[in-house]
């Protein structure tokens, strides 16, 4: 097999969730860039049209008529099935799904400087804070992962990819306590999920980003305690671009990883080796 063939995903259908800004949007211009057909979900009707636009000037007649989108909530069970439907009408199969809508927690028990947050002490956590991140960062993932399964199973195999964290790996008390449950048992289903699915030729596994330049963490990126911070956690002393996660993402969603499932692929610049100093 030829290094082209390793890694093609021409013609094939993919879903991404969350893909209108971030990883989501990288995932998905990857995919395009590469020849998939690729269904955007994402809630924000005004920045997915705005994704959309850009990556069909940016594709023009190469790849742009091969992206769409629906407006989609992750967390409503039957908007996830009536999209999911759509997808298979307008493609006819599902063969790559990428499981990524998530949110930011908020911030933790500690400030970047190592101070006591009161506001982020789990006495002090909002109920319905607390269900919601689990909702959309977890239960999400699970309702995705079933959908593609099911549509999967049809077509003789598929790939789906989760996005986990580097959260999943340790504790940290500048991130929000609901983040790290949900991104620890993200990644705890992706593994049962390979192997209940590998029967099926269906493979799940997860990337576990660290710090990037995105939605969902560019509130805090900009604050430049809580940047230095990361940056300093870093083997590499930066926090990374988006474009930086497309290689992963293509490796996954190709037949290049086709003896790869249930693992979960850190890409945080070493920051869960903490360095000091």
């Amino acid at each position: 097999m030829s290094l082209q063939e390793m890694f093609n995903v021409a013609g094939k259908s993919a879903i991404v969730t969350g893909a209108a800004s971030g990883l989501g949007r990288a995932y998905a211009e990857v995919l395009a860039e590469n020849g998939a057909k690729v269904c955007l979900f994402d809630i924000n009707r005004l920045e997915l049209d705005r994704t959309l636009e850009d990556m069909r000037r940016a594709g023009g007649n190469v790849w742009g008529g091969n992206i769409w989108g629906q407006v989609v909530d992750v967390t409503d069970r039957t908007n996830m099935e009536e999209a999911f439907a759509g997808v298979l009408r307008e493609h006819g199969s599902i063969d790559i799904v990428f499981a990524n809508a998530g949110i930011d927690a908020g911030p933790g028990f500690l400030t970047a400087e190592g101070e006591r947050n009161p506001l982020g002490e789990i006495d002090n956590l909002d109920d319905g804070h607390w269900d919601k991140v689990i909702a959309t960062n977890l239960t999400s993932v699970f309702n995705t992962i079933k959908l593609a399964a099911r549509y999967m199973k049809q077509n003789g195999g598929g790939r789906i990819i989760a996005t986990s964290s580097c959260a999943a790996l340790y504790n940290d008390g500048i991130v929000g306590t609901p983040y790290m449950p949900a991104k620890a048992g993200v990644a705890h289903l992706v593994r049962q999920a390979a192997m209940e699915l590998g029967r099926y030729n269906i493979l799940v596994n997860a990337i576990a980003p660290g710090p990037f330049i995105t939605n969902i963490a560019g509130g805090r990126l900009r604050n430049v305690e809580d940047r230095e911070a990361f940056q300093k956690w870093s083997v590499l002393r930066r926090i990374a671009d988006t474009s930086e996660i497309k290689g992963l993402a293509l490796y996954l969603a190709s037949p290049a990883s086709s003896y790869v499932t249930g693992a979960q692929m850190v890409i945080d610049g070493g920051l869960h080796l903490r360095p000091a100093g």
